[in-house]
């Protein structure tokens, strides 16, 4: 995945971001934190790894199965964005 490359330090410092979210609801736990805290700490996390996901699923798509210069019998625009569009519902 040569795009991931290019936009390695991006994903890399969204990663961080999980992990520090995974670490608070770790300590959530420890410190035997109430569930509603607990459930938001998590749907955060998901949240951001969703959105990780997503941002991912877009490069892989605009670089490898869109890309006109590479596949000249690529999706056109409007597909790519209506493709686009039905992952980003669906990752909600």
């Amino acid at each position: 995945m040569g795009h991931t490359v290019h936009e390695k330090q991006k994903l890399l410092a969204r990663v961080k971001r999980i992990k520090g979210q995974v670490e608070a609801i770790e300590r959530a736990l420890e410190g035997e934190a109430g569930c509603e805290q607990v459930l938001h700490l998590i749907a955060g996390a998901r949240g951001a790894m969703t959105g990780l996901m997503g941002e991912i699923i877009e490069d892989h798509v605009r670089n490898h199965l869109v890309d006109p210069e590479k596949h000249p019998t690529a999706l056109n625009q409007d597909a790519t964005e209506q493709l686009l569009e039905v992952v980003r519902t669906y990752l909600k």
